[in-house]
């Protein structure tokens, strides 16, 4: 039987199959050694084979081939990697300027990884009923401004006071999309508000760290009502990259990219070397400051941790 992975908690994974019934999974031991160290070989979005036991539950015999998805290195393990979706249209990420402050590092790391598996990905700036002050809604307008620039997609929205939330249903019907981000940026509560039924647990923010309190704790499709799914993901603090060649990371941001072609050497970094467009774009406000200052945090990024793409 064939169906799509629409929930994994690290212990068991459901499945949804193609008539329409949803079972209760356990994985092949085999796929368990599969995957280069990942920690998830199966994950939502995920199309697989079901192999029914009998009195037993029944068991994930195959992953059928992905199309993409989102990966990262997994958490205090620097050498495993955790997929977070597969098989998806679009990777919304949300972000918050305030309560907790999403940084510009984590989102390009994001963004980065999105360029380098082939999902188009939008940033959602939510809670933006709270920036009160001129100083916070300029820097709203800047941050859209320069990811619009660079080609992506923004939209800004309060799930608090529903602005924004029109649009952001224009933007995900009809597709598989991932939404992720850090502890506390409401996820959770955009899901509510998307997903009327939905009660997922909203968490609040530690007023000691001003970070968020993760509130999910795995990975779960929903269905929209008006066609399309998200797949709700637990909060990170971190974005490690993975399989990031250190000729390639340059790739991934396509502003610097573009550049690039105008550099004297080929096989420039955009480090050191004389000539280099990409550091005069940059010394000239051509190139922000902080995609670049990203773009050299995954360069410094040690180097045995690469896996090659398992796909």
């Amino acid at each position: 039987m064939k169906g799509l992975v629409i929930k994994n908690t690290g212990s068991w994974v459901t499945v949804r199959l193609e008539d329409g019934a949803t079972v209760n999974c356990k994985m092949r031991g085999v796929l368990r050694l599969k995957g280069m160290r990942c920690t998830n070989p199966v994950a939502v979005g995920d199309t697989v084979q079901v192999e029914d036991k009998g009195g037993d539950a029944p068991v994930v015999g195959a992953i059928e081939p992905r199309r993409n998805y989102i990966i990262r290195r997994a958490s205090n393990l620097s050498k495993e990697f955790q997929i977070i979706a597969a098989n998806l249209d679009q990777a919304v990420l949300v972000v918050t300027l305030t309560n907790p402050v999403t940084s510009t590092t984590f989102i390009d790391r994001f963004l980065a990884t999105a360029e380098a598996y082939q999902v188009p990905a939008v940033l959602a700036f939510n809670k933006v009923d709270l920036l009160v002050t001129e100083e916070l809604r300029v820097g709203l307008d800047e941050l859209q401004a320069l990811y619009q620039s660079i080609g992506y997609k923004t939209i800004a929205l309060s799930a608090a006071t529903g602005e924004g939330a029109d649009a952001l249903r224009d933007m995900l019907a009809g597709k598989m999309s991932l939404l992720s981000g850090n502890s506390g940026v409401g996820k959770s509560s955009i899901i509510n508000l998307l997903v009327p039924g939905a009660h997922v647990r909203v968490g609040d923010v530690s007023q000691t760290h001003h970070k968020g309190m993760h509130t999910t704790t795995f990975s779960e499709l929903l269905d929209l009502p008006g066609g399309g799914a998200i797949i709700d993901t637990p909060g990170v603090k971190a974005f490690g990259t993975i399989d990031f060649e250190r000729a390639e990371v340059a790739h991934y941001f396509p502003e610097i990219f573009k550049v690039s072609s105008d550099c004297r050497f080929n096989n420039c970094t955009h480090t050191h070397e004389p000539g280099c467009a990409v550091r005069d774009a940059v010394e000239n406000g051509d190139i922000s400051i902080s995609r670049y200052t990203s773009y050299l945090s995954i360069l410094d990024e040690d180097p045995n941790n690469k896996y090659r793409k398992p796909f």
